[in-house]
This record gives C-alpha cells, sequence and structure tokens, in this order.
C-alpha cells in the first residue's frame, strides 16, 4: 500500500472537512469496488443453477423419482421438491 500526502491528493475544501474528522491520523481509504452477488466470484450461483436444471430434466423429462434425485445429489426430499417447484 502507499502513502501519499492528502494535500496532494484532495481539494483544500474536502481536505478541511476530512480534518475535522481525523486530524494528523492515517485513514485508510478503500478502493471503490462494486459488490458481487452471491456465487460470482467462486462460481457457486453457476453450479447450482446447472445443478438444479438436471434435476428438473432428470424429474420431468427422464421420470426419475424424487426419492433417486436426492439420493444421488445428497439432498433431502425436501430440498429436490423445492428445486422442482420454484
Amino acid at each position: 500500500m502507499k502513502y501519499r500526502n492528502a494535500s496532494e491528493i484532495f481539494p483544500d475544501e474536502l481536505l478541511r472537512e476530512i480534518q475535522k474528522y481525523s486530524s494528523g491520523e492515517l485513514v485508510y481509504i478503500p478502493e471503490k469496488e462494486e459488490k458481487k452477488g452471491w456465487g460470482a466470484v467462486s462460481g457457486a450461483r453457476i453450479y447450482y443453477e446447472q445443478r438444479n436444471e438436471e434435476i428438473r430434466r432428470r424429474f420431468y423429462v427422464e421420470k426419475q423419482k424424487m426419492q433417486e434425485l436426492a439420493e444421488e445429489y445428497g439432498l433431502s426430499v425436501e430440498t429436490v421438491r423445492k428445486i422442482l417447484y420454484r
């Protein structure tokens, strides 16, 4: 992390306002970043969407039973039911 003098970065008016709250202290200003949705970084969202679509296909098209799907995917029958009826 690089330290710079605030007077080199901020306009005078903003610097005076900051000094009201934190004069002479080190202040960390984080980078601006957009908040990402759940699973966006790890890929979990895509994984579960694909898994759930496969469960729906196997139930509705291949006529596999809920109990079989639950056992195969390591889920409860209630969880499979929720996936199917969403």
